[in-house]
């Protein structure tokens, strides 16, 4: 997989999880922890296309 296609993939996942929070978010039964957990896999996903795109250069 080019690192192209795997910013890709990950820009995707990075955007699921977007709805994935807002859904939480807006849900009554939704936890803490519950929304707590998608904010950290958003912020791997996103450490992790900042890293690709500086060693890209």
């Amino acid at each position: 997989m080019t690192i192209e296609a795997h910013l890709a993939t990950l820009e995707k996942k990075h955007f699921a999880l977007e709805e994935e929070l807002h859904a939480a978010i807006n849900r009554p039964s939704s936890g803490d922890d519950a929304i707590a957990d998608i904010k950290r896999r958003k912020l791997r996903i996103k450490d992790e296309i900042e890293r690709l795109r500086s060693s890209s250069h």
